[in-house]
């Protein structure tokens, strides 16, 4: 009961903020054009004055916009979507009630009503929501890192996909979980291992659970369906949440549609979806290339000058990289090495510093002077976005190996060829150089299967203050 009010309580604040900043940018879209409507601009009367012949209409946009809103879930608190996730949804609802007030100033004849009012007030809006969603989540995240409105979880499962949902959980405060620990028949504490301990077997649920005052349960095994009814019921009882991590899900795709034959609910996928997806990928690649590449041209200038006083040489550097479906194309960089580096490459091999099939070396003797600077802040790699404006590339993507490094028939790159490799992606924000080769193409197999547009805007931002810092990369 005492939640429900909770709930109600912030729905409704929401809500007023909402009917704020609705208030306030649609004045100041009027203010801003007063000299298109026929009666005086106050702040305190805008919706009151008789004078006002749009009252209706303004009135009619705000609640469609608050109603849309709702229908997307807007005034919910949720913790585990993405930023961009919530923003994408604001612009939805602004472009949806703008589009729908268009139709009723045509209905109820209001042909009258300024048209630059709607389209400046609809940006003004969008930018007003976004913004205090956004200082929204901040709080929420200080608040919730503070031990505010925290939920205590236990993993079923201490194996490898247990271990990694507590190392995810960890590096993300805001979501507000705190592990209890895990609950696995045949694991046992491991003494060197870091973070949550395994605190009984699955038989002790009901126990742990009431001693630990546990709200959520994420289940990470299959077992037989007579423990998992046994603990779904069980969860029931004691009005505990039930997490499923679905067996295999870094081979399982995001975009699921629910159905139902008869009473029986179904997820299909369907990969025709992801195919118009990859259009508009296409297409936001393309635009974004060519401002990025009028923007950096004078930068590209100043670095090509900087690279031929460091070192004779070529500016750029061609890499031999496989593409989408396994075509080769030639990767641009600024060179940072010395012109023989490929000759060289064959007396380092031996001093690999990473695990797998391609070679990285902290202190390789091949990098010029000024090649450290660039590789430090990943400069090397902006003459990608020519390789993103051709189509070889897509600003995010699972990042291209060399073809002397890696085979195509390497069974675990297969999956990395069904898109276009990126300038940046997961292995970019979490890591760079430092990651196993292993652990990279685990991220670039989920990337691939949880593709949005929504996540390639959120690695583009977290890449930014990455770079800055130059950790991770050499």
């Amino acid at each position: 009961m005492r939640k429900r009010i909770r709930q109600s309580f912030i729905t409704l604040l929401y809500i007023s903020i909402d009917i704020f900043f609705l208030y306030f940018s649609i004045f100041l879209a009027c203010w801003l054009r007063a000299s298109t409507l026929p009666f005086p601009i106050r702040l305190h009367y805008l919706f009151w004055d008789p004078q006002n012949p749009f009252r209706l209409i303004l009135f009619f946009w705000i609640l469609m916009t608050i109603g849309l809103n709702y229908i997307h879930g807007l005034y919910k608190t949720k913790r585990e979507i993405f930023e961009s996730v919530e923003i994408w949804q604001v612009i939805r609802s602004v472009i949806l009630s703008s589009l729908i007030t268009i139709v009723a100033i045509y209905m109820t004849k209001n042909e009258d009503f300024p048209r630059s009012i709607l389209i400046f007030g609809s940006l003004v809006i969008a930018v007003a929501l976004s913004l205090w969603r956004i200082g929204k989540r901040i709080l929420v995240q200080y608040l919730v890192s503070q031990g505010y409105n925290n939920f205590n979880i236990l993993i079923i499962g201490a194996g490898k996909v247990g271990m990694t949902l507590s190392q995810e959980i960890h590096k993300r405060p805001g979501l507000g979980l705190n592990i209890i620990g895990f609950l696995d028949d045949f694991k046992t504490n491991d003494e060197n291992r870091h973070g949550p301990k395994i605190v009984g077997k699955i038989s002790d649920f009901e126990k742990i659970a009431r001693r630990e005052f546990v709200n959520k349960v994420f289940i990470t095994i299959h077992h037989d369906s007579k423990v998992f009814l046994e603990m779904l019921e069980s969860c029931k009882e004691k009005g505990i949440s039930i997490q499923v991590i679905p067996q295999g899900f870094d081979l399982i795709p995001s975009d699921f549609y629910k159905y139902n034959i008869g009473f029986i609910p179904v997820l299909e996928y369907s990969n025709a979806e992801n195919l118009r997806k990859q259009v508009g990928k296409r297409l936001f690649d393309f635009v974004a290339s060519l401002i990025l590449i009028s923007i950096l041209s004078p930068v590209f200038l100043i670095l090509a000058i900087l690279i031929k006083l460091d070192t004779p040489g070529p500016v750029f550097y061609f890499s031999r990289r496989y593409g989408r479906r396994g075509r080769i194309f030639n990767m641009l960089k600024f060179r940072s090495m010395v012109p023989n580096a490929d000759e060289l490459l064959a007396q380092l091999k031996h001093r690999n510093e990473v695990d797998g099939p391609i070679f990285k070396m902290k202190e390789d003797p091949r990098i010029t002077k000024f090649g450290k600077f660039l590789r430090k802040y990943s400069i090397d790699e902006l003459p990608q976005v020519l390789n993103v404006l051709m189509g070889d590339m897509s600003l995010v993507g699972p990042r291209p190996f060399p073809i002397s490094q890696v085979e195509k028939e390497d069974l675990r790159q297969l999956r990395r060829l069904e898109i276009r490799p990126g300038m940046t992606g997961l292995w970019q924000i979490r890591g760079r150089s430092d990651s196993s080769f292993s652990r990279l193409v685990r991220w670039d197999a989920w990337y691939i299967n949880n593709w949005t547009f929504g996540l390639d805007l959120n690695i583009l931002l977290q890449t930014i203050p990455v770079v800055l810092k130059g950790r991770g990369a050499y």
